[in-house]
Formats: structure tokens, sequence, C-alpha cells
């Protein structure tokens, strides 16, 4: 290896800190034994390399089997100085190391030639299906691997729907913002045929973290290298959120790990770290009471409900819900669909109608509401529990979401709210409150008869659940 190839390569080297080197040294080292190559006693031996099959026996368990040769594909299109990149089928050291430096810590441009080789083997513009193929298999490899390597957090696939689903919804999403250079976006059966050329996959991946973030969580996590080293992991500390709140409660999810992963990237920062079940209608029953009882008071939360039409689809609440009948929240809030597409929809600008709750009284509509107006809105659930609407001609004025359910006005088949970020304790204990305590009618009613609030001892508290990170 000359000077100049020696310089390049210490170049890409001293990116990493020293025990990131001899951890990147030390996979090398490994694989390369697997391999079967290895310096002998004569100093003119072949150097260490990496072949294929070396890296699919390494990675057989961690990674499947389409994605493992996406990552060699990336290695080999690493070009050496004076040598014809893809030529040899075996990967060199400085390969690797400049394979790991441009995915985890290069920039855009660097990344751009490793993902066009991970997508086709083959050289000029990738078709949109191949695109679609490559982003699919980088999302089931993200939750293979995760699950594999135990950093689910609590999800798994006995508590969450089947994943399958929002694998491909999650790739349709990403792809919706592949963009042509004059800014035309292709959709549909045009999309999988149309021609991308490296500077326009450069603009996505720029415009998209989700690439580059699953790609280091499948390096990290799949070649199990710089994988312990916290500070240099802060990209995907909160891909997934702690689970709480459903250890040994026999519950499945209205989410998948793909939804939850999408959504809880739209979340503020400081709450993408936990998220824990405040109410189930399959656990505490199908009532409006129970719903304003579990999420009254208890911080910012996240609710999902599905029709029975089977569309997935809910919301984040930036404040406590609060029965009262005025407009809540604050432009934080937003609506999102899981299924049969995944996507968020964020603040508009044109009102303030971001939260609604209120229960017990004639003068005013009584449900929670997300978006639009009264009777008109983004997102309504009934007080007459089991009724709903989602109404959007053509869109959502407050969110700018189009109509999230099958049918405008929809029948509910199951709901889940979710509270999100640390849940205070302060809220807690506001929130542990009844249908006595949010529909003064009831209790009105009870005192006349001269009955005593005995539901002041029955009531469920949530509970952190530490074993569920397991």
């Amino acid at each position: 290896m000359g000077n100049a190839e020696s310089n390049v390569y210490q170049n890409y080297l001293s990116r990493f800190l020293p025990e990131e080197q001899s951890d990147i040294d030390g996979v090398f080292d490994t694989i390369s034994g697997l391999s079967g190559s290895a310096a002998g006693k004569n100093s003119k031996a072949p150097k260490k390399t990496v072949t294929l099959a070396a890296l699919q026996a390494y990675t057989r368990e961690p990674l499947p089997e389409r994605m493992t040769v996406r990552l060699y594909n990336g290695m080999k299109s690493i070009a050496l100085t004076g040598k014809s990149s893809g030529l040899n089928e075996q990967i060199a050291k400085e390969q690797f190391v400049i394979f790991m430096s441009n995915l985890l810590k290069g920039n855009a441009d660097e990344k751009i030639t490793i993902i066009m080789k991970m997508i086709s083997n083959t050289e000029g513009p990738v078709k949109g299906k191949q695109i679609q193929e490559f982003t699919e298999d980088l999302i089931m490899s993200v939750v293979h691997v995760l699950s594999y390597r135990k950093e689910l957090k609590g999800w798994n696939s006995e508590n969450t729907r089947d994943s399958a689903s929002g694998v491909k919804a999650m790739a349709s999403q990403l792809l919706s913002e592949l963009k042509l250079a004059d800014g035309t976006k292709p959709v549909g059966p045009q999309l999988m045929e149309t021609n991308f050329d490296q500077s326009v996959i450069e603009d996505w991946v720029y415009r998209v973290p989700q690439i580059s973030v699953f790609l280091s969580v499948i390096t990290r996590q799949g070649l199990h290298v710089l994988h312990s080293l916290t500070d240099q992991t802060k990209d995907i500390l909160n891909l997934v959120p702690s689970c709480k709140g459903i250890k040994g409660r026999g519950f499945v999810s209205l989410f998948d790990i793909p939804s939850i992963i999408y959504i809880n990237s739209h979340l503020p920062a400081e709450l993408q770290h936990k998220w824990q079940l405040l109410f189930s209608s399959r656990l505490h029953g199908e009532s409006f009471s129970q719903l304003c009882a579990h999420i009254v008071n208890k911080g910012p939360c996240i609710m999902i409900l599905k029709d029975l039409d089977g569309y997935i689809f809910g919301g984040f609440a930036s404040h406590s819900w609060e029965v009262k009948p005025q407009f809540q929240g604050d432009d934080r809030c937003f609506l999102f669909s899981v299924l049969p597409s995944l996507a968020v929809y964020t603040y508009t600008t044109y009102n303030d109608h971001y939260m609604y709750l209120n229960h017990g009284q004639q003068t005013m509509p009584n449900g929670l509401g997300m978006g639009g107006q009264h009777g008109y809105f983004g997102l309504w659930i009934d007080s007459d529990y089991g009724k709903g609407h989602s109404k959007a001609k053509p869109r959502c004025t407050t969110y700018n979401s189009p109509q999230l359910s099958a049918k405008e006005d929809f029948t509910l088949d199951a709901m889940e709210v979710w509270a999100v970020g640390d849940f205070r304790e302060s809220a807690g204990k506001k929130g542990k409150k009844s249908i006595l305590d949010v529909d003064p009618e009831a209790q009105a009613l009870l005192e006349m008869a001269g009955k005593s609030r005995l539901s002041e001892g029955l009531r469920e508290t949530v509970e952190e659940d530490d074993e569920d990170d397991n």
C-alpha cells in the first residue's frame, strides 16, 4: 500500500476513537478468521480479508441474509487507490474500515455511493422498485436485529401486531419523499418504474433521516460493532421507546414495531424514551367513562384506535387531557394513520383546535376530539362510546389530515392510550379519577341519594413496571 493510500486510509481511521478502532479491528479479525484468511509467518503472506460466505456465517442469526449481501456489496464498492472497485470478491481491511467510517460517521455524499451499491450492484440509475425492496429490507432488518439483540425494550412479536404490513407501510411512507430533480414525486406504478440517479438518492437520504439511522442500527447491531459505546449511539438511543404497563396482561397492541418507531420519531425529543399504557378498551372496557378516568391529567399521550373496517389511526396530545368545554393543547399535537398507510399530519396554523374533551354537559358536544371543529373533527370519539367520525373535505383544517377512518362516521373496534415520556407522580395522583370526578351529574345524584363514594378504593393506578424492559 503506497503512501497516498496510507494517508487516505489513516484519515478515515482517525474518525474513530482508539477504543472504537480496537472494536472494529476485533470484528474484522473475527470475520476474516471465518474466511480462513490470515497472515502466516512469512511477511509476504496474503493480508486478512473477508469473504461473502464468512460475512454470512457471522451475521446468520442477527441479520436476514438479503441484508448481509447488501452490506457486502456496500463494502466491496469501496475503491482502493490503484485497484479497480468491485473486481476483488474479498473485502480488504481498508475497505471494511472506510465502509464503517462513511456509513457511521460520513455525510450524505460519503454514504451515497455505498447506498447505491446496497440498492443495486450494477452501475447507473436505479428503479423505484429496487429502492422499495432495499427500504423494506432495511426496516425488516432493523426489527429483526433489535429483537435478536433484545433491544426492543419490552416490545415484542407477542404484544404487538405482526410487523409485515408495518414494514411495507413504513417503506411506502419513506419512499413518498423521493422526488426527481424537477421536484415531481412519482407515485404508484409510475414510481416503481422510474429511474433515479445518484443525486436524487443523495437528496432523499439527506431529507429522510431514518435511512441513515436504520443503516447505523443494522451495522452496529448486526455486525456487533461500536454497539456498547453509548456516546456513539445517541442517534438510536430513543429509536424504540421502553414499554411500560403491559407485563403479564396478555395484551396485544394496535401498534406494530415499525409504526412505534415512526410515530415515536415525531414526538418531542424529551418524550421519546418511554411509553406507558394508560387505557385499553380490551383491558378496561368499552366505556367513555373508563376512558376519561384513565387519561385525564396523565400528561402527554398517544391514542390509537381501530375501526370495524380495520383502519388504524390516532393522535398525539401534547398536554394532559382535561374535561372542559374548551379546546386545549398546543401546536406540537398531531394526527396520524397506521393502516392502510403510515403517515403523520402536523399543525397547519389555520386554527388552534388541537384537543377537546368534554363529558356530562348539555350545552357543548360531549366526547374526545382533535382538529377541525365541533361536529366536524379530524378525529372524534363520541361520549356514546363506540361511535366516532373523521371528517375532512378534503383535509382537516387544523392538521391537514385526510379522512383517517374507512368511513366518515365509523364504529370503534378497539382503542388504546399511551402516556409518553416520564410518568410524573403528581400527574398520576391527579389522574386517579373515576367517572364521579369527571361527571358532576353522577356525583350529585349519588350525594342526593345519600350514597358514599365507595369507588375511591377501587380506582386502578398505573404502576411502573421496570421488568417490562426485559
